[in-house]
């Protein structure tokens, strides 16, 4: 655990500096696989919510510039909510109920219209993610849910798309 945390202290410096020295790395400047690269990074630098903050603050000028990720912006909004005591927008980060292999979105702001805010930046429907989280949840642990009399996920209809 210590390395793992002095790795992420080590990148999230780098990628400090990085941010400082050009902004919000878009299309334009490192392509997509770059920004996406960089971006994923932040997501994952859960212990320093206000640098994600600062990045998202420029990450949403170069969205709507079409120079970043529409996707990752959704991601990276609901992962500093989270972090920030705040309910997630677009119902990107999930828990799992492990009695029937589930997955359930996190809290979240205004459920009956998910579908529209996922929509607007690109994300398939609530019910569709929700269905392949559950899918790839099942499948990394299989053995468990074997074990414990669970052969397949219990999966959202389109019907059931209030949360």
């Amino acid at each position: 655990m210590k390395f793992k945390d002095s790795v992420f202290s080590d990148h999230q410096k780098i990628l400090d500096n990085i941010f400082n020295k050009y902004g919000y790395p878009g299309f334009d400047l490192v392509g997509k696989k770059g920004s996406n690269n960089f971006w994923l990074m932040v997501q994952h630098c859960d212990k320093w919510p206000d640098f994600q903050q600062k990045i998202l603050a420029a990450m949403k000028v170069e969205m709507n510039k079409n120079n970043a990720d529409g996707k990752n912006f959704a991601y990276l909004t609901d992962r500093v909510n989270l972090n920030t005591g705040k309910k997630q927008v677009y119902a990107t980060q999930v828990t799992y109920n492990t009695r029937i292999c589930q997955a359930i979105p996190k809290p979240l702001v205004d459920s009956l219209t998910v579908n529209k805010r996922r929509k607007e930046v690109g994300l398939p429907s609530i019910e569709n993610y929700l269905n392949q989280m559950s899918t790839m949840h099942f499948e990394m642990n299989k053995e468990n849910y074997k074990k414990q009399g669970i052969y397949k996920p219990v999966l959202l209809t389109e019907e059931q798309s209030q949360l």
